[in-house]
């Protein structure tokens, strides 16, 4: 088995050549909209454990890496008045070369008769429409694939062993089936992929920086999980 482990989210950055796109919008770069807090710390705690790791810290409100380019949302409000031409400068520049070349990892592990597990890092708000959500750590994943529900199930029981104090969700607070990179990678790889989404509590996040204990608790429960699929 082949681990690989993305972050789609990791940051808000805008490339100079598109500043001008987003004059006075620093609070929304800087907010969820723009990227997800404390993502990008938890791939780089979990990173040691994947024999395949990319992260991606250009700002979602250019183009979104985790939507597929029919979806009304791959660009925002920022770039969707942008020109075709644009457009697909930025999908080239930008969008294609992180999705191929993940693509072409899976790709090269499948050729060779490996299974591949992909988990993809994520954060969510912890209110939304001023509605608390009840979770902590959310595994996304395909209800009618049983190994994505195996591995899940492993996932959320040894990560209870590890620490009881948290609460572990399914397919919350999204549907592991919704358009997504991993929904798209299913769907190209039917067999030997897993494609997991970890999403994670944003209350946890201070600076960017994710609580000690979630991290030590996700990859101690990874590494587990890994060894037994092994």
């Amino acid at each position: 088995m082949k681990l690989i482990i993305t972050c789609e989210h990791g940051g808000n950055h805008i490339p100079e050549k598109y500043l001008s796109f987003f004059k006075n919008a620093e609070n929304t770069l800087c907010s969820h909209q723009g990227y997800d807090l404390g993502a990008l710390n938890i791939f780089q705690k979990l990173k040691p454990l994947s024999n395949y790791s990319k992260y991606s810290k250009t700002s979602r409100l250019l183009i979104e890496l985790n939507r597929s380019l029919h979806h009304p949302n791959v660009f925002s409000k920022f770039t969707k008045q942008l020109s075709k031409t644009e457009k697909n400068t930025i999908i080239k520049t930008y969008y294609e070369p992180y999705r191929n070349n993940i693509e072409s990892k899976i790709i090269s592990y499948l050729n060779t008769n490996q299974r591949v597990v992909h988990i993809s890092i994520h954060s969510f708000t912890p209110v939304l429409n001023k509605m608390e959500r009840n979770c902590d750590i959310g595994l996304l994943f395909d209800t009618s694939k049983k190994e994505e529900k195996f591995f899940c199930k492993q996932f959320k029981s040894i990560l209870k062993e590890q620490d009881s104090n948290f609460t572990i969700r399914y397919n919350y607070p999204y549907l592991g089936k919704a358009d997504g990179f991993t929904s798209y990678l299913r769907k190209k790889f039917p067999e030997n992929y897993l494609g997991i989404e970890l999403e994670v509590n944003q209350k946890f996040s201070n600076h960017n920086t994710m609580n000690h204990n979630l991290k030590t608790v996700l990859y101690n429960t990874l590494k587990e999980v890994v060894y037994k699929h092994q």
